[in-house]
């Protein structure tokens, strides 16, 4: 692994920063240096609910290091973050340092002036820690300068929970007594069946919770990437260049076995209205045997007590997926805001969710997995299920990055995307709206297709030299091995 800078090391040795300035002199520009009386607060925007407990004690060690610093953390709706975090930047009135929301695209914010560069701080050492190619130009870093990186490890976002003790009264189990975890659609609909019926429809095989959040997309997510769909819910098919919501029959295949869930009583009937909270809290409670989410769903079921529980992932038509999680490295996750009255301050912070350390208490609390692969040894975490969250690392492999091949693909942006999307298309034919499936698909993926094809043109005519082509990779065969994407080789 490479050298880094622990954040203990440095409050020790004071190193300098990329400006020169030891750590003396930026507290003093903070207000807090030596023997000062005097503090200063910083605000930091996020939406975490369940991971709360992990920032807040954060929050309290980094106050009780930086006894000059004050954090101000305000955790706003998941739902509206895009937006509040606009209507602030309208005003002028964001926080310090936030968690950076997905639309408009990165890139966007950056050129609207939303964030300021670490380059001032962020050293060579500071980024030697990083694995490879996490900080890369067209991802994190444009024209030069690095504005975030990323703060989880890449592993499938998803994942199915199974309810131990419903597939036990069932006789779902091995002969080892161990569950029987499905591993294919097939398997699945077994299950669903038998719980449900063994209940007398009291307990359904399986439920979630869509009111307020499209949790749908997660399904859509678990059960189509292993099914040959690499682009899963929302992205092309990089080995064309397409979206293949029509011409992948996989799309139309397991959308008509998701209402055929419903039709033969094994959905929870209200999982349309319920919320994603209520639904995690159904689960635990034994209303159904099978959901959909992620890593996130773990330390609140712990907390109360509730264990039994298994998960998967990449549940495909054959046992064997025949597709892996294709990820991109890079990515970001929080950065500073060009507004920030005390940005000295507001970096010390963000060095401290980046340090080494904070991404091991990460994963001793079971939030997920870090950037930092030292980091994820099992034996930080032995709790089982989240070892098996860990195990579905391996259905995940590097996929082609067209950042990489060519970095001024980062400047080709949907700003106005498909509506309906595959998700809200999936509601639609689950509540019987949307009638000719097959055509609203096809319908779709032409949209969709025209959509990227002006984003690109649009690229062009702001001077960035971008292609579709820059979105093909035909040698990209083998979608269970990692694909390494050469940089410079596009259009």
């Amino acid at each position: 692994m490479a050298h880094y800078i622990s954040r203990r090391r440095f409050l020790q040795t004071a190193t300098t920063t990329a400006s020169a300035a030891t750590l003396g002199s930026v507290l003093a520009a903070c207000g807090g240096g030596p023997g000062s009386s005097s503090s200063i607060t910083i605000t930091y925007w996020d939406h975490f609910v369940t991971e709360s407990p992990y920032y807040d004690n954060e929050i309290k060690l980094f106050q009780k290091k930086h006894p000059d610093i004050k954090i101000k953390r305000v955790s706003q709706s998941s739902d509206n973050y895009d937006n509040l975090y606009a209507l602030a930047e309208r005003s002028k009135n964001t926080p310090d340092i936030a968690l950076i929301p997905q639309n408009p695209a990165f890139y966007d914010q950056i050129k609207k002036g939303w964030w300021q560069p670490l380059d001032k701080w962020a050293t060579k050492e500071w980024r030697a820690k990083f694995p490879a190619l996490a900080l890369h130009e067209g991802s994190n870093i444009f024209n030069g300068k690095l504005y975030s990186a990323p703060f989880e490890g890449l592993v499938v976002p998803f994942q199915l929970y199974i309810n131990n003790q419903l597939f036990r009264e069932a006789g779902l189990v091995n002969a080892d007594g161990s569950v029987k975890v499905p591993r294919t659609w097939d398997d699945v609909t077994h299950a669903a069946e038998a719980i449900t019926k063994k209940s007398n429809g009291q307990v359904y095989g399986l439920g979630f919770g869509n009111g307020g959040t499209k949790v749908l997309l997660w399904w859509l997510f678990v059960f189509l990437i292993g099914a040959d769909c690499p682009g899963g819910p929302g992205d092309m098919d990089l080995r064309v260049g397409k979206y293949t919501y029509a011409s992948n029959r996989a799309y139309g295949d397991w959308m008509r076995l998701f209402k055929e869930w419903k039709e033969k009583g094994y959905m929870y009937p209200n999982s349309l209205s319920i919320s994603d909270e209520v639904s995690k809290a159904y689960f635990e409670r034994g209303k159904y045997a099978m959901t959909v989410g992620g890593i996130w769903n773990q330390a609140p079921w712990v907390s109360h007590g509730f264990k039994d529980f298994s998960l998967t992932t990449l549940i495909s038509p054959e046992a064997e997926p025949r597709s892996y999680f294709p990820t991109r490295p890079g990515g970001m996750t929080f950065a500073i805001s060009a507004h920030a009255k005390n940005p000295d301050a507001a970096w010390a912070w963000l060095d401290w969710l980046y340090s080494v350390e904070a991404g091991k208490r990460f994963v001793q609390q079971g939030r997920g997995i870090s950037i930092y692969p030292q980091n994820n040894d099992p034996k930080n975490n032995t709790f089982p299920p989240f070892s098996q969250y860990v195990g579905t690392a391996k259905y995940s492999v590097t996929g082609p990055d067209p950042t990489i091949r060519n970095p001024a693909t980062s400047y080709v942006t949907i700003s106005n995307p498909v509506h309906p999307d595959l998700t809200e298309l999936l509601t639609g034919y689950y509540t019987g709206q949307v009638k000719d499936l097959d055509a609203a698909l096809l319908e779709l993926q032409q949209k969709s297709q025209a959509k990227m094809e002006e984003a690109i043109k649009l690229a062009n005519q702001q001077g960035h030299k971008v292609s579709i082509k820059d979105y093909i990779f035909t040698d990209w065969k083998d979608l269970k091995k990692p694909y390494i994407t050469e940089p410079g080789k596009g259009y």
